[in-house]
């Protein structure tokens, strides 16, 4: 399909810093607007005392909205860590996705859009050179804080498409699921595990930032059940996504 792209440009953005030394673009960060229209959305990212900008913004139609230049950094992301990196703005471009989401009447992703989506990402990442584990949503990097683009985002579709990552389906696996195992699977995939949850601590309250990371992995790869609880059935896949993520990165899992 053609993609049906305008220009409207946004105030809010300033130039990449450094991050270990490169400046350059290295994660695509996919977001849900989360308000009640296209339009309000628009004129979010646009409004200089917001402070939020993406470098698109996508409609359910399919009609993509360019705000801010790749090579400027966007303000999408936020306080974010992927894989040691907690600048994820100076490294990224970031797609914010029309969808009211869960405080307006969270619903499917429109045929058209996805589409859309699968040429929009796809030509980021071949012009950027991102590879399929930095392709991540805003609840990836930001678990507890965030939840878009949420259960219902098409991640799999995506991954088929060459867009981001998909694991092999997982048996569950025997016996209580390993506790350390698991966060140390979530902090090689890229997951901001925290520190007392990688030493073995019994962390795993409610309201805590190592159940927030669990639910953040399920909300993508097991998003049939977000309970932040590591059943059998999550540890499996999480061991079956950690896998696929070692051999996208010729590591030994």
């Amino acid at each position: 399909m053609a993609l049906s792209v305008s220009d409207q440009a946004s105030p809010n953005f300033s130039d990449r810093r450094p991050v270990d030394g490169h400046i350059g673009v290295r994660h695509l960060v996919l977001h849900y607007t989360g308000m009640v229209s296209a339009a309000a959305a628009l004129a979010r990212l646009c409004d200089p005392a917001a402070e939020v900008s993406a470098h698109y913004l996508l409609d359910e139609d399919g009609a993509v909205t360019r705000l801010v230049a790749e090579d400027k950094r966007a303000w999408h992301a936020g306080k974010s860590f992927w894989r040691g990196v907690r600048d994820i703005n100076s490294t990224s471009v970031g797609i914010e996705i029309v969808n009211p989401g869960h405080d307006h009447g969270y619903r499917p992703f429109p045929e058209a859009q996805i589409a859309a989506l699968v040429e929009l990402a796809g030509d980021i990442i071949g012009r950027q050179g991102i590879t399929p584990d930095n392709v991540v949503g805003h609840s990836d990097i930001a678990p507890g804080r965030k939840i878009d683009p949420g259960e219902l985002f098409p991640w799999r579709r995506l991954a088929e498409a060459g867009i981001g990552l998909w694991p092999e389906p997982g048996r569950p696996l025997p016996g209580v699921p390993d506790l350390s195992a698991a966060f140390r699977r979530l902090s090689e995939i890229g997951y901001p595990v925290p520190v007392n949850a990688l030493l073995g601590a019994d962390v795993l309250t409610p309201t805590s930032a190592a159940t927030d990371v669990i639910a953040a992995f399920q909300r993508r790869f097991r998003p049939a059940r977000v309970d932040g609880i590591l059943d059998r059935e999550t540890a499996a896949v999480l061991a079956a996504t950690h896998i696929r993520y070692a051999e996208s990165r010729g590591e030994s899992a």
